[in-house]
């Protein structure tokens, strides 16, 4: 199999070589050629704002899987990070991170007896991750959070079809559904409703700001925990630190039809060529990719001999024992490759798996962007518009104006609320507002509209006010689809 291969930024080549000798020397690559493609800094700097070459994406594409390093993401300028772009142009969808407390890498959790085995699936495409923000006033930017039920049921599925396969008997799903009510409260209804699926699966939810609670105080009660994009990003890396770092934790990203298997620490210029770096997560990355692709047995002996020398007290200079000399990292990985074929003792060894060659096919090429619809067959009825205006006046008479512009039209106002909290035509002396009004229209009566009576209500506003974006307000089979304003 031939597998795209992105050595990375700063300290990316080396401990990406290193990874590749120890792959040499279990075997791997007798099954796999590595095809190196263009991507990072350098590309940056030729003044490609993706960060990779036109003939990177083709060999990714091609191939189906890529193998990459870290990648620095510029300061300043057009570019954004390669992460983020690859995993949303090539739809990888469901972010895996594994968490594990390691021989000789010491934590407050080693140090009281406690070994943490947990993962944690991330949405990988949505949310606010789609960078879609605007300045509208003088005082306000705003950023879209977009959440898909396809998007959900994509992620949702891979995390309970991973569950199922490795054995783990629970999956919480973490949101933000009281607050956030329609958007992880769509999240939270697709999982109840994946979940219908795997009855043999408990499936509990939690809210992310308990889960990071008792992620730091009991984090031995979770297995594996599922989601939005947003959230996973900041609980993944607090994941991180209770078992040592981002040093020592595994990513992988897996789509329909790509998979991108990573370190996602940083690219530490500041050691970046003198061969000291720690390879430890972007081999445990490795070992990912190569179960993926159908190597169990390659990905457990490499493993093993990773375990048993972490259990003898082999390490690079930022963990484990100081009575133990400190290797660099080719003697790192030499004394790994030096352990092939052994197994830990103070640990449980990693599973053999089934097979030990080839299993993964990547699908054929799709001819075009795909369409996916999830919830069908919707009775959708126009019930009113908000329209979001720039005004420095009191709410009060925002209303006077608003009410005399909708008189001859099939909406009343009914609200008027300044970042999310309403100021009329109930409110507080004691509420801040700034020159972002919400003002909230809907039909007077049992009157219906059409978008074109919104839309020439909204002409009407603009005459006298800036407006800087509306919102129809639609019923879905008759339930609403727009939340209320807080306190309203």
């Amino acid at each position: 199999m031939r597998i795209a291969l992105a050595a990375g930024d700063g300290i990316g080549p080396e401990i990406m070589a290193a990874t590749l000798k120890l792959f040499a020397a279990a075997g791997v690559n007798s099954l796999v050629e590595f095809v190196p493609v263009e991507m990072g800094q350098e590309i940056f700097a030729r003044g490609n704002t993706r960060g990779m070459t036109d003939e990177a994406i083709r060999v990714v594409e091609d191939l189906g899987v890529l193998f990459k390093g870290p990648m620095a993401t510029p300061t300043g300028g057009g570019g954004k990070s390669i992460n983020v772009t690859a995993r949303k142009m090539w739809s990888a969808y469901a972010n895996y991170r594994h968490f594990r407390t390691l021989p000789g890498v010491v934590t407050p959790y080693s140090k009281a007896g406690i070994n943490l085995d947990f993962s944690i699936v991330r949405e990988n495409i949505e949310d606010t991750y789609g960078g879609i923000e605007h300045r509208l006033t003088n005082d306000v930017v705003i950023a879209k959070r977009i959440i898909t039920a396809p998007g959900c049921d994509e992620v949702l599925r891979f995390a309970f079809e991973t569950a199922k396969r490795l054995g783990i008997d629970t999956v919480h799903c973490s949101h933000k559904a009281n607050i956030m009510k329609m958007t992880d409260g769509l999240f939270l209804e697709r999982f109840r409703t994946m979940a219908a699926e795997y009855p043999s699966i408990a499936a509990p939810d939690v809210i992310v700001d308990a889960l990071c609670m008792n992620l730091v105080m009991k984090p031995q009660q979770y297995k594996m925990v599922v989601l939005t994009n947003l959230q996973g990003d900041i609980v993944s890396d607090l994941a991180a630190g209770l078992v040592g770092g981002l040093g020592f934790a595994p990513s992988a990203n897996i789509g329909r039809n790509i998979a991108i298997f990573e370190a996602v620490h940083g690219t530490a210029p500041d050691i970046a060529g003198k061969g000291i770096a720690n390879p430890t997560a972007l081999l445990l990355s490795g070992l990912m990719m190569l179960r993926h692709i159908g190597l169990e047995k390659q990905g457990a002996t490499i493993e093993n001999a990773l375990l048993v020398a972490l259990e003898d007290g082999a390490h690079t200079g930022d963990f484990g024992d100081r009575t133990q000399p400190t290797l660099n990292t080719d003697a790192f990985i030499k004394e790994i490759i030096a352990r092939l074929g052994k197994e830990p003792h103070t640990v449980k060894p990693a599973p053999a798996g089934k097979t030990d060659r080839i299993t993964c096919v990547p699908p054929p090429k799709p001819e075009s962007a795909m369409m996916m619809r999830t919830i069908t067959g919707v009775k959708k009825e126009i019930a009113g518009v908000d329209v979001y205006v720039e005004a420095i006046h009191p709410a009060a008479d925002t209303a006077v104006q608003m009410e005399r512009i909708c008189a001859a039209s099939p909406f009343n106002i009914t609200l008027i609320s300044c970042r999310g909290m309403q100021v009329w035509p109930r409110g507080s002396a004691f509420t801040e507002c700034v020159d972002y009004w919400r003002v909230r229209f809907e039909l007077r009566d049992s009157r219906s509209a059409t978008q074109s009576d919104a839309i020439a209500l909204l002409s009407r506003i603009t005459e006298s006010n800036l407006v800087s974006e509306y919102e129809l307000l639609r019923t879905f089979d008759g339930a609403r689809g727009w939340t209320l304003a807080q306190g309203q």
